[in-house]
């Protein structure tokens, strides 16, 4: 009698590999989720700890970090059922967890996408990628993670760790699952058909507006901070940028949720999309400036980065181009001219200019992507029948969803990060006290970044020459500093 089959990697198909899974779609979505995390670990990380000043390296980097961790509990514990689970209110999900067997290894689902008739006939049935629902928890937690990161650019070098530690999980229960199911989930504004491809809205337009109003209740930083607060390490600061820009692979490529055409447009046109706004915030800094900022250069990077996300898979290359000018020149504008106009810019401390490079670049994408989203791009993409630009036949009206749809996104995160902020600081102060402003990370984790000789204290000779176990000899001081290995120039950073 011969023995039974045993399981093996040839079989046409094994245990592990149901009927509805495609082993393709699920590796390229494992891979787009990876891509995204590594622009907040290590890339936001590295370059918020690098753009900032150095006494705020470790407190800047710390924040990124922690707020990616406590995404990721809140995240599977409830968080991500609100975003995407069955509906609740017209603008939310039903809370459950995300962390049993059951759900997480049967086919991924968003049941709220379903749309149907007038006559309540199913024009379209609900979005059910080909891959467990494991793969989709991760790749939108990711996502959420990133926006958590991108919000905390407003508030370094002044908000109170422990506030921040109160606020994060918070917020993402509070605002980012409402907007992530209003747009994506299967809330109101998805049925509506407004169009947010990979989230132009609810994220970088979140993200900027909740920074904003946060950096608002939670106050200024320092005066001296404020009017001087210099990069303590720009090559790094560009490593974190260009970790952030091939991330973006997986923000947009993965969207999709396949390797389909929809995703190869998406990623070249968010490519393009990059090179032409740095291009152009770069030729801006230059006519008026006379020189090339590489602080510049990176900002336009992002700004044209997230001015193509609402529509990275639906628009012509040639309109990935128009849209990074655009993102590389109003959003340059907004920040260099109409900023120090306006009382109220200049009144609130948003450190990195969150506002600028993403709520501004991320609205503007918005309604860019109302007027140029093809039909038969946004026809694949989509389950909402005639979603497409107004040049493309959607008409003025689509241009109308996208202006209402970035109105809810801008009214519902101001509302929700003021109680938010409101309510934690009843018990957490939201600002560190002038006194560990002064000092920054030490004060705030009793450790600093960098263990320089050169911050702020004399070179003892006398006591490192006693250390070596040397005398002391009346020779020129560059001898004996060449003799102990320190050479050339130490900079205060």
């Amino acid at each position: 009698m011969a023995s039974p089959t045993r399981p093996g990697p040839y079989m046409p198909r094994p245990p592990a590999v149901p009927e509805w899974l495609n082993t393709g779609d699920n590796g390229w979505q494992l891979a787009a989720a990876t891509f995204v995390g590594l622009q907040s670990m290590p890339g936001l990380v590295v370059l918020y700890g690098s753009i900032v000043k150095k006494k705020w390296a470790v407190n800047s980097a710390f924040m990124a970090l922690y707020a990616y961790a406590s995404t990721l509990i809140v995240w599977v514990l409830v968080g991500f059922r609100m975003a995407f689970g069955d509906r609740l209110l017209p603008f939310w999900g039903k809370a459950g967890p995300a962390v049993t067997q059951g759900f997480l290894v049967a086919r991924a689902s968003v049941p709220s996408t379903a749309h149907y008739g007038e006559d309540g006939v199913l024009e379209s049935p609900r979005t059910e990628p080909f891959y467990p629902e494991a793969s989709m928890v991760l790749f939108q937690f990711e996502l959420a993670a990133i926006t958590l990161v991108l919000l905390a650019g407003s508030l370094l070098g002044r908000m109170n760790i422990k506030a921040w530690m109160a606020f994060t999980p918070l917020w993402l229960l509070f605002s980012y699952t409402v907007c992530a199911f209003s747009l994506w989930g299967g809330g109101f504004l998805y049925r509506w058909g407004v169009i947010d491809y990979s989230g132009g809205y609810v994220i970088h337009l979140s993200s900027g507006i909740a920074g904003f109003t946060a950096a608002y209740w939670v106050g200024p930083r320092l005066k001296s901070d404020r009017e001087r607060f210099s990069p303590n390490n720009i090559l790094l600061m560009i490593a974190g940028g260009g970790l952030l820009w091939l991330g973006w692979a997986g923000f947009n490529g993965g969207a999709p949720y396949a390797p389909n055409i929809t995703a190869s447009v998406a990623v070249l046109n968010t490519n393009v999309s990059a090179a032409a706004s740095l291009l152009t915030w770069t030729c801006l800094d230059v006519i008026f400036f006379g020189k090339p900022s590489v602080i510049g250069a990176v900002q336009g990077m992002m700004t044209g980065l997230v001015c193509i996300t609402p529509g990275a898979g639906l628009v012509h290359t040639w309109a990935a181009i128009l849209m990074g000018i655009c993102g590389g020149s109003l959003p340059w504008f907004t920040m260099m001219i109409l900023h120090k106009r306006s009382s109220l810019l200049q009144k609130v401390d948003d450190t990195l200019a969150v506002f600028h490079t993403h709520a501004v670049a991320g609205l503007l994408g918005g309604l860019l992507t109302g007027l140029l989203a093809t039909a038969e791009l946004t026809a694949v993409h989509t389950h909402i029948p005639g979603s497409r630009g107004a040049f493309y036949g959607g008409g003025i009206a689509q241009v109308g969803k996208q202006i209402a749809g970035a109105l809810f996104v801008v009214v519902w995160n101001v509302v929700a990060t003021t109680v938010i902020l409101l309510v934690v600081g009843l018990v957490i102060p939201l600002r560190m006290p002038d006194e560990q402003l002064k000092i920054g990370d030490d004060a705030a984790h009793g450790e600093e970044a960098y263990a320089l000789w050169g911050d702020g204290e004399r070179f003892d000779v006398t006591r490192h020459e006693t250390i070596r176990g040397t005398a002391v000899v009346d020779e020129p001081m560059d001898h004996r500093l060449a003799g102990m290995g320190a050479r050339g120039v130490t900079i205060q950073l």
